[in-house]
């Protein structure tokens, strides 16, 4: 029996997937620094477009960070539908 394969595989099998969730954020404060995100994501837009308005700012920066806040506004669209339609088929289930 080949012992490095064996601590190889005692290794992989403790080894924590990537997919798992980290247990040190409850859901409450993993939806907060979302929601931080976002809104830094929509202040800084907000303050680019200011800049490129008044100083003449480079219009690519500009460009950038209006497509990035289409894209977070889109995102939180598509999670308020989701939860929207979820709760509607929770109102459809009989008691």
């Amino acid at each position: 029996m080949d012992i490095s394969a064996l601590g190889a595989a005692k290794k992989y099998a403790s080894a924590k997937t990537a997919t798992e969730p980290s247990s040190s954020q409850s859901a409450g404060e993993y939806l907060a620094g979302i929601t931080r995100d976002f809104a830094a994501t929509l202040q800084d837009t907000e303050e680019t477009a200011k800049a490129a308005m008044t100083t003449g700012a480079d219009p690519h920066a500009l460009v950038q960070a209006l497509a990035q806040t289409e894209m977070a506004v889109e995102a939180a669209v598509t999670v308020r539908d989701r939860v929207v339609e979820a709760y509607q088929e929770i109102l459809r289930m009989p008691v």
